[in-house]
């Protein structure tokens, strides 16, 4: 041993010598956080980051709860005024601006089918016939079976009378008063127009479909068609009788 080391024992004091060195197990997980004694992330409780937003609900859900009633619990929370949003999808469906009148068929939806009307597919008929001598008229329904069908010789006109424009405007008026009586008006809701030939009669059926009289069929009035023949080639005509 060197002379100078001896100097550095001597110069010690005697009693860090005595003093007993304690050595502490510190763990190998905290010993790695000595810079920092903050929790680790994993060993805090979750927090609450605010409230999370529902499921959308599904459609069969959201259907079902529509046609289920209300519970007494529902009822008596809300006020006896408030209407159901829900509902009110419907209603609003169902009604106009401030009428009854049916808009769009939500019968599939609350289970009630709708009765199938008789003219949804074709109208109802309404032919007139006029020629030089006589006006016909028939009305049929929408498979063309005949209703009612008339001439103005059925009403007494003779002769030349019945190629009149009265005799034609009588006849048009008694059919409408025998559709209105028989009560085929309320099952009819479209109806066609259907013209043929150029005598008198075709105006006298315009004017009664225009006067206060016909309104009512002319409101159900979907069509206005004309079915004259005309002649185009063919066979030689009939020759034309003169006086």
């Amino acid at each position: 041993m060197s002379r100078s080391l001896m100097n550095r024992l001597r110069a010690l004091p005697l009693n860090n010598f005595s003093r007993s060195k304690t050595t502490v197990l510190v763990p190998s997980w905290q010993a790695s956080r000595c810079f920092s004694q903050s929790a680790t992330r994993w060993d805090s409780p979750p927090k609450d980051d605010g409230p999370k937003v529902p499921d959308t609900p599904a459609s069969e859900t959201f259907l079902d709860s529509i046609l289920q009633p209300p519970s007494s619990k529902a009822r008596s929370n809300t006020m006896p005024n408030a209407t159901d949003p829900k509902m009110m999808v419907f209603e609003k469906l169902n009604t106009g601006s401030g009428k009854s009148t049916l808009r769009i068929d939500t019968s599939d939806l609350t289970g009630k089918p709708s009765e199938a009307k008789m003219d949804d597919l074709e109208p109802f008929h309404f032919m007139v016939y006029s020629h030089k001598h006589n006006t016909h008229i028939t009305f049929t329904k929408p498979n063309r079976e005949p209703i009612l069908s008339m001439s103005c010789g059925n009403l007494g006109y003779r002769k030349s009378r019945r190629g009149t424009f009265d005799s034609a405007y009588s006849l048009t008026k008694y059919v409408l008063e025998r559709i209105l009586h028989t009560k085929w008006i309320k099952d009819m809701n479209r109806l066609e127009l259907i013209f043929r030939g150029f005598g008198q009669g075709r105006e006298a059926v315009i004017k009664v479909m225009m006067s206060p009289e016909g309104k009512i069929m002319r409101e159900k009035i979907i069509r206005v068609a004309d079915s004259t023949r005309i002649k185009y080639a063919g066979t030689r005509s009939r020759k034309v009788r003169r006086l």
